[in-house]
């Protein structure tokens, strides 16, 4: 991969690389929403989240459109939200395998007799 295409993947994962745009995304997957609708759902202000769109826009994985009196984003680039699916999948069948393991250390720590009480 040349050195502009690594700087490029790099710019892009970065701009995932937020709480506050790994929310906004999570909901712009399920339908376009305006800045207030958007500051609405992830308890931000309209310029924080509006600051945050920005620059995911730039990136190259929102749309814009003008509706009305407002400007409606929108997921532009699908691989965005395919990235952000094999993640959180991958994130949440790690901390089920923690707590798993988790679980199975305190069993052997704290055993239980036949009646569920600590032996």
């Amino acid at each position: 991969m040349s050195d502009p295409m690594v700087d490029l993947v790099s710019a892009r994962l970065r701009a995932l690389a937020d709480p506050m745009r790994i929310r906004l995304l999570d909901r712009l997957r399920h339908a376009p929403a305006t800045v207030g609708e958007l500051a609405d759902g992830v308890a931000s202000s309209p310029q924080n989240v509006s600051r945050h769109l920005a620059l995911m826009h730039r990136e190259g994985m929102l749309s814009r459109e003008k509706d009305g009196n407002f400007v409606r984003y929108a997921l532009e680039d699908p691989s965005v939200a395919a990235i952000c699916d094999m993640l959180c999948g991958a994130v949440s069948e790690r901390v089920a395998s923690l707590g798993q393991a988790v679980g199975a250390t305190r069993a052997t720590r704290n055993p239980t007799n036949d009646l569920g009480e600590s032996a």
